[in-house]
Parts: structure tokens; C-alpha cells; sequence
């Protein structure tokens, strides 16, 4: 990566831990993108200057706390840059000062830099080009440009679904189906035909609406058919050709012996017998 040994090598003599050559690496992306280091701590200073390079104590804090200022090139706005370690990880936090915007990342040290090679700089890191797109992606505010850079109304739009998109918290919105129906309709049935057999008792549209229809159930019928008539019952004729019929009484059977309504009680009519 250009200009990234040459930085490393002014400040290899203060590199003392893994944190310290992750910090020089985000430093040199925010570099890249358009910004310069103006010092370092939260509070501006009488000697602040742009420049390329680290401040001579941009990683003197004992608390593994880091604390970097910059500006853009083009600009007057300024990010205030913190890294903070946190076991095996830095955590970065970048703030626009003028907006109070803030963007975070988290590095995994161990995935980006080797321990025991910290004042080799050909060894040193790895995995750069994951590292390099989490900073641009992550941390560096609308992707690595400047705040004095305008963008396009789409540019705008892409950032602002990317960042619903990572919330997950967010629910999804719904959008209607879209495309042919499903596949269990049949093409031929039309649409509003669902039904019509509960509404035909004859069975010309392939079928009674009956759930346990006697005579189409699929079990073996004794070869009855009500329109013929029932002796004693129906005459024949009383049932159209094809129709449902719901037996009512054992079919074929006459009723053995006396019809017991055929001579009604005394005071049969009578509501309070």
C-alpha cells in the first residue's frame, strides 16, 4: 500500500503493541480519504498543524486510549478519531464534530496484525485489503469521502438503505406477491365457481356439496336408486334422475307391522298431556 511503509517506518520506533500498528493502519486510510491529523486529545491546541504524520504523542495514554483530531483537506469541518482496547479487540469510534454524527468499527487484532513481527513491516500486517475495506465501509463517514465532497441524490439513497439494511431492529416491509397465482388454482375453474356444487342439488357441476354425500362417498352402493321410488315411501319419479338423495328410513324395508300413528291417543293434541 503506498505511503503506508513510510509511515510505519517514522513511527516504528514508538510502536510498542499490536493496538498501536492498527491505529497507524486507520490512520493512514483517514489519510487516503482526504484527511490530515491536526494533533492529538479531544481539545484543539495553539499548535495544531495539517500533516500526514502522527503526533509525536498520539500514543502516549497508559489506558490504551487513543485520542486523534483531524480535518478535511478541502474543508473546515473535523472528525475526532478514539480507539479504545478492549481484550483482544480496538474499538474505533469516529465523530463529526460539526454534526455530531458518529460511525463505529471493531477490529479484531488478531486477524489483521502479527505480535512478534511489529517492527517488520513486511510482515506486520495481514489481511490488509479486509481491514482497509472495513475502514472505508464502517468508519469513514459516506464511504470514504470528505465531508466538503457533495453526493448525488442516488449516492444519498444507497447510503441510507445500506445503513437500514444493518439495523436489526428494523422490520422488513411487506411488498404484495407479484407474479402468477399459485399453482393450486386450476386455470379452468373460473374464479367465482368456488362453492357453486353446495348450491346444486342435481350434480351438473361435478358433484353435491355434501361432505359425506351416501352415494358418492366411495364405497360400494347396493345398486338403489331413489329415482325409482320407495314402496310405501316415494313414489316413483318423487326423486329427479341424478340427484342427491339422503335416505331418510331403511330403503327396501316396509315397516313391519302397524303404522303406530295411524290411530293418535285420546287427547293426543293436548299441549299439557
Amino acid at each position: 500500500m503506498a505511503g503506508l511503509e513510510v509511515l510505519y517506518s517514522c513511527v516504528g520506533g514508538s510502536i510498542s503493541c499490536p493496538q498501536d500498528a492498527v491505529v497507524c493502519f486507520v490512520h493512514w486510510e483517514m489519510i487516503k480519504s482526504g484527511y490530515r491529523c491536526i494533533g492529538s486529545g479531544d481539545e484543539p491546541k495553539g499548535s495544531d498543524k495539517k500533516s500526514e504524520l502522527l503526533p509525536t504523542d498520539w500514543n502516549s495514554n497508559r489506558e490504551e486510549l487513543y485520542s486523534l483530531r483531524y480535518k478535511a483537506k478541502d474543508s473546515e469541518t473535523q472528525l475526532l478519531l478514539k480507539a479504545i482496547s478492549v481484550d483482544s479487540t480496538l474499538i474505533f469510534n469516529l465523530m463529526n464534530s460539526g454534526t455530531q454524527q458518529v460511525s463505529d468499527l471493531t477490529v479484531n487484532i488478531s486477524d489483521h496484525v502479527e505480535a512478534d513481527q511489529l517492527h517488520t513491516f513486511d510482515s506486520v500486517f495481514k489481511d490488509t485489503d479486509s481491514l482497509s475495506e472495513k475502514v472505508k465501509t464502517q468508519l469513514l463517514p459516506a464511504q470514504g469521502r470528505a465531508p466538503g465532497q457533495r453526493t448525488s441524490r442516488r449516492e444519498e439513497e444507497d447510503e441510507r438503505r445500506r445503513r437500514e439494511d444493518s439495523d436489526p431492529l428494523r422490520i422488513p416491509i411487506r411488498q404484495p406477491r407479484q407474479g402468477p397465482p399459485p399453482h393450486w388454482r386450476d386455470p379452468m375453474v373460473p374464479p367465482f365457481s368456488v362453492g357453486g356444487a353446495d348450491l346444486d342439488p342435481f350434480g351438473s357441476r361435478g358433484g353435491g356439496g355434501m361432505i359425506l354425500d351416501p352415494l358418492r362417498s366411495g364405497y360400494p352402493r347396493s345398486g338403489f336408486d331413489p329415482s325409482s321410488g320407495i314402496p310405501d315411501i316415494l313414489p316413483p319419479g318423487a326423486v329427479p334422475q341424478g340427484a342427491r338423495f339422503d335416505p331418510f328410513g331403511p330403503v327396501g324395508r316396509p315397516r313391519p307391522g302397524p303404522d303406530p300413528d295411524h290411530m293418535p291417543p285420546p287427547g293426543y293434541d293436548d299441549m299439557f298431556m
